[in-house]
């Protein structure tokens, strides 16, 4: 049985069967909407969660939020990776279209923008098609900000939200419920759904639809040339004949220190390349930033660098590692290996 609705959604609802035949009212409403999002309050009482993409990232984020309490519907295109939920109480749609329309927020966390467009726009089966009026869409994904300023567009003129909200810290800060969360569109819807970000991390409300995905954008482009420093310090560490564990120590408490190391140090030591954020994503994430380069005018070398050491790891089919795999990229260049060679049988 669905959650009861808040009341000023409740409200706003009187006013559909006007609204259909006589659109000039369109402006008033959304005004009543937006005041109304603002001050209505968002609890496991009387809101309804919707999820769209539960992999690496998407499912420890739901499972705070089932922990909660909130009433969760998911979707995922590989059922396997929602399974986990499923036994946590969260039901399964069949596209996410059904999330939407059995949810008062959708949130979504894909691959690629093309996957955004599809899941939250599409006008068969996306999101937006099935939810009410009232309802928002809270898209995590990194994607293009041209198109989180077209969510928005296209959910404010159904009388709904959409708010851009990236976040940053892998699959540690979503496990863990740490994540930084950059917030575009309406401070006011952002400022309603901080119960459901609380529970995921820390947001930061960074401006207009599609400031949020911007400023990921720049935090990306910060993380990339942090790990080409941290992996070429690691390689040349490792030619002068220095404990490299006991080098990543030392350089932790110094003006080296980065949450890079802390997190990828010692995967990278114990050649752990499993992915907490993906090659394949961050190949993508660093093509967006050097397109929105190109927009502005600007030159960034070391993002240009960074993006292609990863292309390296993508062209030798290493694309579905995680982040710290660049190592790899740097032992080949150098032709080293921080792996000890195998001790021959005696």
């Amino acid at each position: 049985m669905p959650l009861p609705v808040s009341p000023g959604l409740r409200f706003l609802s009187l006013f559909r069967h006007s609204l259909s035949h006589n659109p000039t009212l369109s402006f008033p409403y959304l005004t009543l909407l937006r005041r109304s999002m603002a001050t209505d309050s968002v609890s496991p009482s009387n809101t309804r969660v919707g999820w769209i993409g539960t992999g690496v990232m998407g499912r420890s984020m739901c499972s705070h939020l089932i922990q909660a309490g909130y009433s969760l519907t998911v979707f995922n295109r590989t059922l396997s990776k929602a399974q986990s939920l499923l036994e946590m109480g969260a039901r399964l749609a069949q596209s996410p279209l059904a999330v939407a329309s059995q949810s008062d927020v959708v949130f979504s966390i894909v691959g690629y923008p093309s996957d955004v467009r599809s899941v939250l726009l599409d006008p068969t089966s996306g999101a937006l098609a099935g939810l009410r009026h009232g309802g928002v869409l809270v898209d995590m994904t990194t994607s293009e900000t041209s198109l989180a300023a077209e969510i928005y567009a296209a959910a404010s003129a159904k009388n709904c939200a959409a708010i851009d909200a990236p976040v940053s810290g892998g699959d540690r800060g979503a496990k863990n419920g740490t994540l930084a969360i950059f917030a575009g569109g309406d401070e006011s819807v952002v400022n309603r759904l901080n119960p459901l970000f609380s529970l995921l991390g820390k947001v930061n409300y960074m401006g207009a639809p599609g400031k949020g995905q911007f400023a990921k954008l720049a935090n990306q482009i910060t993380v990339a040339s942090t790990m080409v420093g941290l992996v070429e310090g690691i390689v040349f560490a490792h030619k002068a004949g220095l404990d490299v564990g006991l080098f990543l120590d030392a350089i932790s408490t110094g003006a080296a220190g980065s949450k890079s190391l802390d997190v990828h140090g010692n995967r990278i030591l114990k050649r752990d390349f499993e992915p907490g954020f993906y090659v394949n994503h961050f190949v993508k994430d660093l093509g967006i930033c050097l397109k929105e380069c190109q927009n502005m005018g600007l030159a960034l070398p070391g993002l240009a660098l960074a993006q292609q050491l990863y292309l390296s790891l993508k062209a030798h089919g290493e694309g579905n590692l995680g982040t710290q795999a660049l190592i790899l990229t740097l032992e080949r260049l150098n032709n080293v290996s921080l792996q000890p060679a195998a001790t021959p049988p005696s």
